[in-house]
């Protein structure tokens, strides 16, 4: 279980770095950002999947409708994330980004109730209330909804929940959601380069070479993190999830300077409360279960 922690650790952590790698390509519109994003991903996932054997294996599980119809939503939802997110790095709010996914788990949550029929324990209700109304006080704040956080949230949520009754690995999930949106983002990218627009080759060597990491940016924490999540709990996969935000977090406000007033203090920390109940909650809950099933 030793290395699946640090398997899941490493993904994580790589994740709460995103916002730095992004920032390098600040000079890069955020949609040709996603579609170089998407390019890339998708040809190094086909690459492992040669080099692995698995490609009659992935067409086999792949080509049917049920599938692919499932895979075009998760695919959208995937695309919309990965915008939102680029775009709000390179426009300032990476603190925005963070308290989307503190909050995207409590949102789950209430998606698995409303969805999946599950019950939550009345103590599992407190910090779902409270995560809401730290949401509604910071739009109270700001006068409007923190439409980047919601976003990103209830987007990622929405992947979660198709994730959780798709029928593919991880592997072959992200190669197909990325496949589903290649040709568009090939479509795009040709488009850019045949007006000037495109910045690939023309905004010079360091552009280029990182506009073509962001495939293995993208891969490599998810095959880190499938490999961490099939050797422990997902009692701790939830915990160490929170590694992730709370880098871009510090990143936002430690090293980007971006600004956080008292009153964003008080919405944010509502969210952590939130957080911290819910955690607390779990461990308790999942404790019990295993002194009862020892009895």
């Amino acid at each position: 279980m030793k290395k699946g922690i640090w398997y899941a650790v490493g993904a994580y952590f790589l994740w709460g770095l995103f916002p730095v790698y992004w920032k390098w390509l600040h000079n890069v519109p955020a949609l040709q950002l996603l579609a170089h994003r998407i390019g890339w991903s998708f040809l190094l996932l086909l690459i492992v999947i040669f080099i692995t054997k698995l490609w009659s294996a992935f067409r086999a599980a792949t080509l049917t409708w049920h599938v692919l119809s499932i895979y075009l939503i998760s695919a959208i939802l995937l695309g919309i994330n990965w915008l939102t997110y680029v775009w709000a790095i390179n426009a300032g709010f990476i603190v925005e980004t963070s308290l989307g996914y503190f909050i995207n788990p409590l949102i789950s949550v209430v998606m698995g109730v409303i969805f999946l029929r599950e019950r939550l324990r009345l103590w599992q209700w407190l910090p779902v209330g409270l995560a809401a109304g730290g949401v509604l006080y910071l739009t109270l704040v700001y006068g409007s909804l923190p439409w980047i956080a919601l976003t990103l949230a209830f987007s990622f949520a929405l992947y979660g929940l198709i994730k959780k009754v798709a029928p593919l690995d991880a592997l072959f999930g992200l190669t197909l959601e990325t496949g589903i949106l290649f040709l568009p983002a090939l479509g795009y990218l040709l488009f850019t380069e045949a007006t000037r627009n495109g910045a690939f080759l023309q905004a010079g060597f360091t552009t280029d070479i990182l506009l073509v990491g962001a495939g293995a940016v993208t891969t490599f924490p998810l095959l880190l993190f499938a490999a961490g999540a099939r050797r422990i709990p997902l009692s701790m996969v939830g915990i160490l999830q929170y590694i992730t935000p709370t880098l871009q977090f510090l990143l936002g406000v430690l090293v980007y300077k971006e600004p956080l007033p008292v009153t964003r203090q008080i919405g944010f920390g509502a969210v952590w409360i939130a957080l911290l109940i819910f955690g607390i909650e779990g461990y308790f809950a999942h404790r019990g279960r295993v002194m009862a099933a020892t009895d």
